[in-house]
């Protein structure tokens, strides 16, 4: 079998999900997507998909449906790029069209394979790192905002030849490796996460000015140590972000120095990416639910399990939480909450 040979079905058409179709579909790979709209499944079909950026500027038409009952074959590949919130019903729906050897892939943010699991059965399930950016200007039109990779692995098995041919097919988007430990890679993309896209949803602020904030980065560093204390209770093995960041070393020294180094570090991140807006806080101003649940929750859970004090990354998920119920609003006055005073 080839690469080439693979059928995919890509549900959800935004930023990720619809480059990655509109850029297998360009290459002569066998794609359908699953927008969520009839009207901007139409305009996906007819008009096709504009992608720019540093991908190049391309138009594509991909085959498109509002539901799954539109999709006529089972594919080798259903490529899962919702968000993590809409993860399980759809891919409840989709389990029927996925062939008795193919496999499932999450692309979500957050840890999500477990889930996936429960629903489409062991050995069917893969997790994606996605390590290049993108944004939704407007349907239809989605820009590759930055250059990254993609990281493939089983959860619950070592890589095979299937996984390699998705390897191999995805890599005319981005260079993509496998690995055996995708837990790990995901982890890490998570502990991330819960520190720059959660708190930006807490706060309201773009990345560079939350990040002057000597106070968050206090509680940056603390969502870290608890995450790292939770993956060594729960026997995972941190991958390092992006090649860069050892979250283990970054917080191994508790002294002065050590400390100065971390500021220094949080605020390198903060002016390199200072009009960056957390894609959570996009989606609680949109009206929409954040995935703190696979974020700041996921490791809130987990260290709980294991006896893990993981105080911080609950608040902050229960601090979502309220602003998604509307009882109280986004503000860096959020940070005034007792649970946070030992980080004046």
């Amino acid at each position: 079998m080839k690469s080439t040979d693979l059928s995919f079905l890509v549900i959800g058409a935004g930023a990720i999900g619809g480059i990655t179709a509109a850029l297998l579909k360009k290459n002569g790979y066998d794609v359908e997507i699953i927008a969520k709209y009839e009207d901007y499944s139409s305009l996906i079909s007819e008009q096709g998909i504009c992608v720019s950026g540093v991908c190049g500027s391309h138009t594509v038409r991909v085959p498109s449906w509002p539901g799954i009952s539109g999709v006529r074959n089972r594919k080798d590949v259903i490529l899962h790029a919702t968000k993590a919130n809409d993860l399980a019903a759809s891919a409840r729906e989709a389990v029927p069209l996925l062939k008795s050897t193919g496999i499932m892939v999450s692309m979500q943010n957050g840890i999500c394979e477990e889930e996936l699991i429960a629903i489409a059965g062991k050995g069917r399930v893969a997790g994606c790192v996605t390590g290049w950016g993108a944004t939704m200007e407007e349907w239809g039109k989605l820009a590759m905002t930055s250059g990254g990779d993609f990281i493939l692995g089983y959860p619950d098995r070592d890589p095979d030849e299937l996984l390699h041919l998705v390897a191999e097919a995805i890599s005319c988007i981005a260079p993509a490796r496998v690995t055996g430990n995708i837990l790990g890679h995901k982890y890490s993309k998570l502990v991330i996460n819960s520190c720059i896209t959660s708190l930006g949803a807490v706060c309201g602020l773009f990345l560079g000015e939350m990040l002057r904030i000597r106070k968050v980065r206090n509680i940056f560093i603390e969502i870290i140590r608890e995450a790292v204390a939770t993956a060594e209770k729960n026997n995972i093995r941190m991958e390092i972000f992006a090649g860069r960041l050892d979250f283990r070393k970054f917080v191994a020294d508790p002294g002065f120095t050590g400390d100065l180094k971390r500021h220094i570090m949080i605020r390198i991140i903060g002016f390199r990416y200072r009009r960056l807006k957390s894609s959570s806080l996009q989606s609680l101003e949109r009206g929409k639910p954040a995935e703190t649940d696979w974020l700041n929750g996921y490791i809130a859970r987990k260290g709980s399990e294991q006896g893990v004090d993981v105080t911080v990354n609950k608040a902050v998920a229960d601090i979502i939480h309220e602003i998604e119920a509307g009882k109280r609003p986004i503000s860096v006055l959020n940070f005034d909450e007792y649970v946070f005073d030992r980080f004046d």
